[in-house]
């Protein structure tokens, strides 16, 4: 990979380089093997939704600029950028093919296998056919092609196969037809009966083998099939029909995705030649929609899901969530934190705390309100269930719900119209800006007065999530904190009434000018000789001032230590540049979430969690919070907890420009893998505290 310029990565390309560190968690041989399928599984996954939104956006700009480079990419042009992007994708295609054929072999060592239709037993052959009648059947959706201008608007989540019937005496005319394999209706394997080994056949492959019983209207004597798949762009059109509520333009806008402009198409290399071209030419793609030759097999998103057949040691070993050493089932989460500051470390912690936190305020009687925002849910929410449970107890409940969440509005309008069915005053978030903090305050008469009691966070309130997610939330009563949050609360009821906050960082008004004020301080205690730190860890660092901010700081000394898990646009440890920055990323596991911010601050450190990664959209285009943490012995826990991470070498990779993603250097003496690490010290902290 090149860069362009001597200042910055250009954000796509260090976004490929993480979802490559994601393909080295599919190649580590010391993952277990189902694990391994299921890094397979996150890479496509992670690479279909960048081209939905990334590789669709960067298109769109190249059609409706000129060819002047864009400072936003970098020093690229929009077209160059495509073509970079295009030559770093179909190399890492390249290579999960070849992982995934290693994993197939490897699963075969361990008698799992994975037949196609040409490989079966005659009583798997039985299994197979009544199978496909019995439960594939309905659901098949097949397409004759023939003779059409424009193939109907297929569906980017879906695998197609695209089928060619010859007779031998009309080899020149061939019947071409699509077949959506209905993968979220059955699911993508079907385990088959077991032979002293384990067998799972692809559900494409079991239609393949079943061709006969589709097309058997047909004269064919040659038949063959070869998957695609199409991604389109996940832009949303929302109108400005002023007769049409958001709730409405919202779910049009969801529906209307599906037919958006299609960027890019992945084929298997075997399909011939004719059968493709037919397909392009009706599908009208132009020359910016990126044509990926592939493997026999697409989707690989569906790894996620891949079943383990084989027995424990093919999977992670379960970690069951701690209790907390200050929270127990037999007491008052309100009662323990009007004392004193709680931090919830998922999932190291169950997230069990937080739902009991509103399920113990939906039922006392002296909670008279309750204002919370959402921005990605679980399918099946015990918070909504909360927070309606809330509301038929008599509580003001108001949820201001974000319904741009990318990939999440359909779930989200219907929790919206189930919250207000239940009497939940809804608040659509921010006209212009997505509401993507993580916060929560609940009002209780306590005598002649009210005190409030708050949650704020770095991750969504999904129970699905946090269970592979690591994630902070702060629960607190602290005055100085449960004010300014009020304040931002009459923000969403009142977006002119922007005030001033002393202790909260809020985007889009303060995050940037108060995080330069920390980092000016640094830079003046170098100046003046002093010792001047800096520790940052969030998911993304791109925004080229906040990086010109950092860069400013290492060239007068400040030593700068940043984790970055996905696009880090800095370059770290530049002569002239950058020396005193040093950056890494971690990918295990969980997927780290935490957001910490830390300045040493002349010996008297400051500490933030928060939900703002340190991207412009973030900074100056959402809604975020970033909370000081006040508590001595919860800094020392953000402390140490950075530190671990800072010090694993085994799942830690450099930083880099490079196209490489060099992992640290193992000691074979003194491994340490910080996540496992983590746990550990999370463990020891609840041992000390039930002495």
């Amino acid at each position: 990979m090149r860069v362009k310029g001597k200042r910055y990565i250009n954000r796509d390309l260090s976004w490929l380089q993480f979802n490559a560190r994601v393909l080295q968690e599919a190649e580590d041989p010391n993952v277990p093997l189902i694990e391994r399928m299921r890094f397979l599984g996150i890479f496509s996954n992670n690479l279909d939704e960048f081209y939905r939104v990334r590789y669709a956006a960067i298109k769109r700009l190249n059609l409706l600029t000129d060819s002047q480079s864009e400072p936003d990419l970098t020093g690229y042009k929009p077209d160059e950028l495509l073509h970079e992007i295009t030559q770093v994708v179909v190399e890492q295609q390249r290579r999960s093919q070849h992982i995934h054929n290693e994993l197939v072999r490897q699963l075969e060592e361990n008698d799992i296998i994975i037949p196609n239709e040409k490989e079966l037993t005659s009583k798997q052959k039985e299994f197979v056919k009544k199978f496909f009648v019995e439960k594939v059947s309905p659901a098949v959706f097949t397409l004759i092609i023939n003779g059409i201008d424009r193939i109907p608007e297929l569906r980017d989540k879906s695998i197609y196969l695209a089928i060619k019937l010859v007779q031998r005496d009309n080899p020149e005319n061939p019947r071409y037809a699509l077949i959506e394999v209905p993968a979220e209706l059955i699911g993508r394997f079907v385990e088959l009966p077991k032979y002293g080994k384990q067998y799972i056949m692809y559900l494409e492959d079991l239609i393949r083998f079943n061709l006969n019983y589709i097309f058997f209207i047909f004269d064919f004597d040659e038949i063959e099939a070869h998957t695609i798949k199409i991604t389109r762009d996940a832009e949303l059109d929302l109108d400005n029909d002023i007769s049409t509520s958001f709730l409405e333009k919202m779910a049009l806008g969801v529906q209307h995705r599906r037919s958006g402009d299609p960027v890019r198409l992945v084929y298997d290399k075997g399909i011939p030649s004719d059968l493709l071209q037919f397909i392009v030419e009706r599908m009208d793609l132009d020359n910016f929609d990126s044509l990926i030759a592939g493997g026999r097999y697409h989707n690989k998103k569906d790894f996620i899901k891949f079943p383990n057949v084989g027995g424990s040691s093919l999977v992670y070993s379960p970690v069951e969530p701690l209790y907390h050493p200050d929270l127990d089932l037999n007491r008052s989460i309100l009662e323990v934190i009007r004392k004193k500051d709680v931090l919830l470390f998922l999932p190291y912690h169950t997230f069990s705390y937080y739902i009991r936190f509103l399920r113990e305020a939906a039922i006392d009687p002296d909670v008279k309100s309750i204002k919370i925002t959402l921005y990605r849910l679980a399918d099946k929410s015990r918070i909504i269930s909360a927070l309606i449970n809330a509301a038929k107890n008599g509580k003001e409940v108001t949820v201001v719900i974000e319904l741009q969440a990318r990939f999440d509005e359909a779930n989200n309008i219907r929790w919206t119209q189930e919250l207000e069915q239940e009497g939940v005053r809804i608040i659509f978030g921010v006209r212009g800006l997505k509401v993507h903090s993580k916060v929560c305050i609940i009002r209780r008469k306590e005598g002649n007065r009210y005190r409030d009691y708050a949650a704020l966070g770095t991750g969504n309130l999904n129970e699905a999530t946090a269970r592979f997610y690591t994630d902070y939330h702060l629960l607190t009563s602290d005055k100085k904190i449960t004010n300014e949050l009020n304040q931002l609360f009459d923000f969403f009821d009142a977006n002119y009434l922007v005030k001033p906050y002393e202790h909260l960082i809020v985007s889009p008004h303060f995050t940037r000018s108060r995080l330069y004020e920390l980092i000016d301080t640094e830079i003046a205690n170098a100046r003046s000789g002093r010792s001047a730190q800096i520790w940052i860890k969030v998911n993304s660092l791109s925004d080229i001032e906040m990086i010109d901010k950092l860069y400013l700081a290492s060239s007068y000394g400040v030593k700068i230590k940043l984790i970055v898990r996905g696009i880090c646009s800095l370059i770290p440890g530049k002569k002239g540049l950058s020396e005193n920055i040093e950056a890494i990323s971690i990918v295990d596991q969980y997927l780290e979430h935490t957001r910490i911010f830390a300045f040493e601050n002349g010996g008297d450190a400051k500490y933030f969690i928060g939900s703002a990664d340190l991207m412009n959209r973030n900074i100056d285009y959402r809604v975020e919070v970033t909370v000081p943490i006040y508590n001595r012995s919860i800094q020392k826990q953000l402390m140490d907890h950075f530190n671990i991470l800072w010090s694993d070498n085994v799942k830690a990779r450099r930083q880099s420009h490079l196209d490489m993603n060099p992992y640290r250097d193992v000691s074979e003496e003194n491994p340490i893998r910080g996540q496992r690490a983590l746990y550990d010290y999370v463990k020891k902290q609840l041992k000390k505290a039930t002495k």
